[in-house]
């Protein structure tokens, strides 16, 4: 009996419309995945990253790309979604305060994955696609090993595939990777760097405030890779 060509297949990819997840798009879609982008409103100060995925999500191919929201600005605790938390500046000099910082959002990759997860099994797909980053991670542990392994391995006992036998992938391609080397990447998938906000605290218009550790990591991560930085900065706010 004649058969079809194998369809390739299915991967939920988070897209938070970031330097880190257009990449992680862009190697999903070059390893073979159908991709469908997931972004997630989650009570963010700003809309714009939102229309940054919405930009890569076309620009990268996604077959489909959705946005879901979840309200932790009601939970609050993070200076990315309480407005009378200050978001930390400092000069490209000073180091990166160690600790977990007050930009840290509880519990938000955890449940990014699990939207993601839900998706994943509706749409049949064994894939998940996070953009997590364990070398210029600014003390987040929701971005280490540890946790990418651990929702694994309860992916494989809290749904209908898991527990039918269909092993959940929760892949971190760039668990590893130093920022240079995620630029460089992306830069080969041909990932339009101009389109993104990597930006903490960005204006209405998207442009980047220049001294968050967000920005400093993103400047750094251009001149680290002998890159010009197509980064839009606010006026007067250029790279630190």
């Amino acid at each position: 009996m004649m058969t079809g060509p194998a369809q390739p297949p299915r991967a939920v990819v988070l897209l938070s419309g970031g330097l880190d997840s257009a990449t992680t798009l862009a190697l999903a879609r070059e390893r073979g995945f159908a991709c469908y982008a997931l972004s997630v409103r989650y009570g963010q100060r700003h809309s714009v990253e939102i229309e940054a995925a919405r930009r890569v999500a076309s620009q990268l191919g996604a077959i489909e790309h959705r946005i879901m929201s979840v309200d932790l600005a009601g939970i609050g605790g993070s200076a990315l979604t309480d407005p009378r938390l200050a978001v930390p500046e400092a000069d490209a000099a000073a180091p990166v305060a160690p600790g977990i910082p007050i930009t840290y959002v509880p519990a938000r990759n955890t449940l990014m994955l699990s939207l993601a997860l839900a998706w994943a099994e509706v749409l049949q797909a064994r894939d998940l696609v996070i953009g997590v980053n364990a070398v210029d991670y600014s003390g987040y542990p929701d971005c280490r090993p540890a946790f990418v392994a651990a929702f694994e391995s309860l992916a494989a006992v809290a749904t209908r595939a898991g527990i039918e036998g269909q092993h959940i992938r929760v892949h971190a391609p760039l668990l590893a990777w130093n920022k240079a080397r995620i630029v460089r990447e992306g830069v080969r998938l041909g990932v339009d760097f101009a389109t993104t906000v990597s930006c903490y605290q960005p204006d209405a218009e998207g442009r980047a405030c220049g001294r968050c550790d967000a920005c400093r990591l993103r400047g750094a991560a251009f001149v680290d890779a002998g890159l010009a930085d197509p980064t839009r900065y606010a006026a007067g706010r250029g790279p630190a």
